[in-house]
């Protein structure tokens, strides 16, 4: 992964490669004059104009993207962008030409006797044309530009202009999804701070009762109390754990329900598939498992509540199955509150990978959770 450090170190090799380049290639593609030999390819007045031009265009491209933009055209004020602009651009239809001007006087060297033989007259003269800027009307010299300069401009303005707005954008989108990213987070801790509470006050009325009667299995159940406190405050905080230790802790929430019911209550947990590599959020099943044991068992009558979890491929699906005994359980203002906490976990976690139904007939309790594991 690229570092802070090393992301500006190949910013500047790629704007100073890129510059490079652009400075170069004039001077590449400039050709030396076929009809007068004496006139080089390039002269002081050419590499003048091209150096003071290809400055301007570098300094407006950096003081357009670092300052004009955020400041003016980021925050919608378009007259005023449009305005420094175009000065700008006026500015840069002399200033480079007035810029090489200076160089004009001292171009031609008087010969000595070491010189070479001077050439014909009218070959010198065509020389110094193009060497000095032309003369206007009037006979003073104006300016000359070479060809394509006003579209240099335009398209250096262009270029720094869209990729500005598009870095602004995505800067605006990746702050977006911090955000959205932050609220995520924030949301899943409370609704396990939810779901753990109501967890324990359960579980520890479950072994309140066996202290009470002094029950051979109150030890072992503490003990197991004590592997599913791990669990839930230490493996629970983790994005995802292995389907397995999962499994694990749906058993022994189990174990501990079974104790303080009656042999009128039959309970069955199947697991099917291969579980090994298979990673899933924490705390998914337990409030409706929670729910049957809550609305689902009986001490008058023989009742039976089912759970399976089934993995085949990348699919995890959880199905219970539960009786409601109204006679002995009625619901009260707080009924469901770890399954509400679920299906909007459900929703953050997996939003376009899950499948939840419910089916609550009035007589039977029934969950479908379907899971794909990307």
């Amino acid at each position: 992964m690229i570092t802070v450090g090393q992301k500006k170190i190949l910013t500047f090799i790629i704007h100073f490669a890129v510059w490079g380049c652009f400075v170069v290639i004039p001077f590449i593609f400039q050709q030396h004059p076929k009809d007068n030999p004496l006139v080089p390819a390039f002269n002081v007045h050419f590499v003048a104009v091209c150096l003071s031009s290809s400055f301007y265009l570098i300094t407006f491209y950096y003081f357009n993207t670092l300052y004009l933009i955020p400041k003016y055209l980021i925050t919608q004020k378009w007259k005023l962008y449009i305005f420094i602009v175009s000065c700008f651009f006026i500015s840069f239809l002399y200033l480079p030409e007035l810029f090489s001007s200076l160089f004009n006087e001292s171009l031609v060297v008087p010969p000595n006797k070491f010189s070479v033989p001077m050439p014909p007259p009218h070959q010198l003269i065509d020389s110094l044309n193009y060497i000095r800027p032309p003369r206007n009307h009037h006979g003073k010299r104006g300016f000359h530009f070479f060809p394509g300069s006003y579209l240099v401009f335009i398209l250096v303005f262009t270029i720094g202009t869209c990729l500005s707005v598009v870095e602004q954008w995505l800067k605006t989108e990746n702050n977006k999804k911090e955000i959205e990213r932050e609220k995520l987070n924030t949301e899943l801790l409370f609704l396990k701070s939810q779901v753990n509470p109501h967890f324990f006050f359960n579980t520890l009325n479950s072994i309140y009762s066996l202290a009470l009667i002094n029950h051979e299995d109150t030890a072992s159940t503490i003990l197991k109390l004590s592997d599913i406190m791990r669990y839930v405050i230490s493996d629970s905080q983790l994005d995802t754990v292995p389907l397995v230790d999962e499994i694990s802790f749906l058993k022994n929430f189990i174990d501990i329900q079974l104790v303080r019911v009656t042999d009128k209550v039959k309970v069955d947990f199947d697991v099917e598939g291969d579980t090994d590599d298979i990673m899933i959020a924490p705390l998914l099943f337990i409030p409706f498992i929670e729910n049957a044991f809550k609305f689902g068992i009986s001490t008058k009558e023989s009742t039976i509540i089912i759970f399976k979890v089934v993995i085949s491929g990348n699919k995890v699906l959880f199905t219970s199955n539960n009786t409601i005994i109204h006679s002995e359980n009625s619901y009260t203002k707080n009924t469901g509150i770890g399954i509400v906490n679920v299906k909007r976990r459900l929703d953050l976690l997996y939003p376009q990978n899950h499948n939840l139904q419910i089916f609550d007939t009035g007589n039977s309790y029934s969950v479908h959770l379907e899971i794909s594991i990307k």
